[in-house]
């Protein structure tokens, strides 16, 4: 399954042995490790990016759900890596990309105490043990999330609002006459530029899950070819899982924004 966690070392010291464990786990084939960033909190209570995943050919697009991560857990700082939080919209935006909810944020927040170092990580895994095992083992204390459609979510709950906003306009306008007729009917002009809105980013969203499933697939099938003949096959399971599951996604977006496209032409 496809999961992002963070695990608090007391030292970056501790915290690279945790990532070294990580790499270990992805060359066997037990997880893939597709971006990672350490984080340092000092005595002050600042923050600094000690270290991320290297941007190479995939690098950019497999890191955003980690760059939102750090954004939600360090603020500002996590531009750095690519999130853009430090905003209100910037951390409603970093929430739909990493897929998590705020008691996660709020639990690996508070861990994060002055003077420790947070390893933040998105895997596949199938058992956790592998990696609460080997992390544990370097002294972190870990804390995991399985990614959900948080932004596809958000974009149902938008949709059925506006849509309902919409009827309730109609209604009052088909009742009204003159001034108030023409009031309405500028009011329900504008929630449809709103729906309208919606869908278009709605398939924007749909190109970033393409770009994000393609960016997985690429380093999946780059493991798969350093991997031994004993992992192979788990990895290859992996590869089918992370196909689907943006096939999925993708469908329930096109299938939602059809049916919008459908409101607004009625």
């Amino acid at each position: 399954m496809n999961k992002l966690l963070v695990a608090i070392f007391d030292n970056e010291t501790a915290a690279n042995a945790g990532l070294n464990a990580l790499r270990a786990l992805h060359a066997s084939g037990e997880i893939s490790l597709y971006a990672h960033g350490v984080m340092a909190k000092d005595a002050q209570g600042s923050l600094s990016i000690k270290e991320s995943t290297d941007p190479g050919p995939t690098g950019t697009v497999t890191g955003l759900a980690v760059g939102s991560l750090i954004g939600l857990l360090g603020g500002p700082v996590g531009v750095a890596v690519g999130a853009v939080a430090g905003s209100a919209a910037g951390a409603v935006r970093d929430f739909w990309v990493a897929g998590v909810g705020l008691d996660f944020i709020e639990a690996a927040t508070e861990r994060l105490q002055p003077g420790k170092v947070a390893l933040v990580a998105e895997i596949e895994e199938e058992w956790v043990i592998p990696v609460d095992s080997a992390l544990e083992a370097a002294g972190g204390h870990v804390f995991r999330r399985t990614r959900t459609e948080v932004a596809e979510a958000q974009f149902d709950h938008d949709m059925a609002a506006v849509k309902s906003e919409i009827k309730d306009l109609e209604t009052e306008a088909s009742h009204a006459s003159g001034a108030a007729k023409t009031r309405l009917q500028g009011k329900l002009a504008a929630a449809k530029a709103d729906l309208d809105g919606a869908v278009h980013r709605a398939q924007k969203r749909a190109g970033t899950l393409k770009q994000e499933a393609d960016a997985k697939a690429e380093s999946l099938k780059l493991q798969l070819g350093q991997a031994k003949d004993d992992a192979k096959e788990r990895i290859e399971d992996r590869m089918k899982r992370v196909k689907s599951a943006y096939h999925a996604r993708g469908a329930k977006l096109a299938q939602a924004w059809s049916l919008t496209k459908e409101a607004l032409t009625a």
